[in-house]
């Protein structure tokens, strides 16, 4: 009889060979629950046995010596962060290096995406003190959180004053720029106020990619450690499974690629610009990567060691 497995994920258009059945596994009766919001902590969720996950939030349960929650170095969610970074279409900004002294806000300051993104602004020298930074509400219909989560300092890190939404205060000159990992609605409209920062972030990220070898990874699965005990083999046959699927729906893409006008360019130009292999899953495919992310939460000051690896997934260090 093929094991029950309860999973949480985001609504990802590759994923959708495995919820449709057309991927499976003999051993495996995967039930998905498609979510808009990432479950809180997978290891207190009765509903399911494992969950997409921020890998800075699993990075700091490692770091915390809490073993609740064993991640798989599969990242579910990849992506570049240059394109992230928007202001108003009457902005004089137009380079990273622009953005020193400036007022930016960001969405959740401990996000991995966010970390990625302040990852790429050092790289052209402009660092966590070199910035005033504010932490908020994207629009309106975002709700009031705390999105510091513990890491604010006054005069250089705060809530968004009166926790107005980003994008007003982006528009009224109260910042500079934001990150954000989710456009806001009218953004992609040809009459929008906003834009990339980057006029060409392609080209940045090709650049960037050139330099560190790595399409950086934000969210992973995480697993109930006691779900995993019982039956270790698990792990891996997820893994297999969802790089089965996301092989599947490239294939279908390249087959019906009239899903936009230009999706046929896409395909061809993410050929050209990336190896084959590039979104390969594992942790030494992406021990480069996994080490620079650790590297950042300490320089950022997230957290207050620098993990490595195989601290971050040990049952894969000690199964390579």
């Amino acid at each position: 009889m093929a094991l029950k497995l309860r999973l949480a994920l985001r609504d990802w258009d590759y994923m959708t060979p495995l919820v449709l059945g057309d991927v499976s596994s003999p051993r495996l009766e995967i039930e998905v629950d498609r979510v808009g919001t990432l479950v809180a902590n997978i290891a207190k969720d009765e509903a399911h046995d494992a969950a997409e996950m921020s890998f800075s939030r699993y990075a700091q349960l490692r770091h915390d010596g809490d073993d609740s929650v064993v991640g798989i170095p599969n990242f579910i969610m990849r992506g570049f962060r240059h394109r992230c970074v928007i202001t108003t279409k009457k902005s004089p900004l137009r380079t990273f290096a622009d953005l020193a002294g400036k007022k930016i806000g960001v969405t959740g300051w401990r996000d991995s995406g966010n970390t990625w993104t302040r990852a790429a602004l050092r790289r052209e020298g402009v660092g966590v003190e070199d910035a005033y930074w504010y932490a908020g509400r994207l629009t309106e219909a975002h709700p009031i959180v705390d999105r510091l989560d513990g890491f604010g300092r006054p005069g250089r890190i705060e809530a968004t004053p009166g926790e107005r939404p980003m994008v007003d205060l982006l528009m009224d000159g109260g910042l500079d720029a934001v990150f954000t990992p989710f456009m806001p609605k009218g953004f992609f409209d040809h009459d929008s106020a906003l834009r990339p920062l980057l006029d060409d972030y392609r080209a940045s990220e090709v650049a960037y990619f050139n330099a560190v070898g790595y399409v950086p990874g934000m969210h992973l699965i995480g697993f109930k450690a006691d779900f995993v005990a019982e039956h270790p083999w698990v792990m891996e046959e997820l893994s297999a499974l969802i790089d089965e699927s996301q092989r599947v729906w490239l294939e279908k893409r390249e087959k019906y690629a009239d899903t936009t006008p230009w999706m046929i360019d896409e395909l061809r130009r993410c050929a050209a610009d990336l190896p084959a292999g590039w979104n390969t899953n594992g942790l030494a495919a992406n021990e480069r990567m996994i080490a620079d992310f650790a590297a950042e939460l300490y320089e950022q000051k997230i957290l207050a060691r620098r993990l490595t690896p195989q601290e971050l997934f040990p049952w894969q260090a000690a199964n390579l």
